[in-house]
């Protein structure tokens, strides 16, 4: 995949070459919803606005071991629901943190290189080392443009915090991101994602419904994840808390069951929604099945300009 790199907006940009052979600057015809495929763990395909992006990428197999970092392996507990020889033609990785439960050794040796990979100036430092010659690094509140066929996916990298204090000088940086989709020289956004990357609920998460309003979706990574005892992610309760904060009209979560290390199962954060009267807000996704989501007519409509007869 062809990327150059430019500056506009202050931002910079990736225009992504179409691997289909469409026309550079083409609108798109379906700006009235996409798709979302679960593969397991934090690894979901979004398909919209003719972009697919995958976001960290784990494919080992039940039985496989993942490395944590310092002598510690986990075995995975479940299988992807999609191989990654099977996958479609990615054009763009969101990676929240490099560690081996979201980019794994599979990964590693059978990824194309090409393919954009934005992710942490840590992660981006060491995938380039590697060999992967289009990854890209954000600093929190960072953004980079992203373009194809008169389509624009604007990535923001949102605070994120895996584990407290001391406990993330062990663990590599993580980040959150939004995603925002809108038709090239079009302000308003079609759509919005919220991806969570591996966070504890704390204060900064409250700034980002304050800088994106009205987010569409978030993918909270969850399963109270912990090593020695010590919570590294959000669990069933901070998770409910975390649809509060950030009040996304949809929430979809996902890394709550595939490593021993998740000591929180989906039921918690399924009990704690019913509690608070959220029900209506989540969707638990099947793994492997694309599950269709609509985007409201009067936000697509009001983003995709009027076009002219021939």
């Amino acid at each position: 995949m062809n990327i150059d790199t430019g500056e506009a907006t202050g931002h910079r940009v990736l225009s992504l070459a179409d691997p289909a052979g469409g026309t550079p600057g083409a609108a798109q015809d379906d700006f009235s919803g996409g798709t979302l495929t679960f593969v397991g763990t934090a690894t979901v395909l979004i398909r919209y606005g003719g972009i697919t992006l995958m976001t960290d990428p784990n494919f080992l197999h039940r039985g496989d071991h993942v490395h944590l970092g310092y002598g510690i392996r986990s075995p995975r507990l479940t299988n992807p629901a999609i191989e990654l020889d099977q996958l479609p033609p990615i054009d763009l990785i969101v990676l929240s943190h490099l560690h081996g439960d979201h980019f794994d050794q599979v990964v590693e040796a059978r990824l194309d290189r090409r393919i954009p990979i934005l992710t942490t100036l840590e992660g981006a430092r060491r995938l380039r080392k590697k060999g992967f010659v289009a990854a890209h690094g954000l600093a929190t509140w960072d953004t980079i443009l992203v373009r194809k066929r008169g389509v624009d996916l604007a990535v923001t990298a949102v605070p994120a915090r895996h584990g407290p204090g001391g406990v993330r000088r062990l663990l590599p940086s993580v980040m959150g991101s939004v995603l925002a989709w809108r038709p090239h020289q079009v302000d308003q956004p079609s759509l919005r994602f919220y991806v969570s990357g591996d966070t504890l609920l704390h204060d900064e998460l409250r700034e980002i419904p304050r800088r994106f309003p009205e987010l569409d979706w978030a993918l909270l990574h969850l399963g109270g994840t912990r090593l020695f005892g010590v919570l590294l992610t959000m669990d069933g309760r901070q998770g409910v808390e975390a649809i509060r904060w950030i009040n996304p009209r949809r929430v979809a979560p996902i890394h709550y069951d595939d490593y021993p290390v998740f000591k929180s199962p989906l039921s918690d954060f399924a009990k704690h929604v019913k509690e608070a009267g959220l029900e209506d807000r989540v969707v638990y996704l099947t793994r492997g099945e694309p599950y269709r989501f609509e985007v409201p007519g009067a936000r697509w409509q009001a983003a995709v300009p009027l076009r002219r007869p021939p």
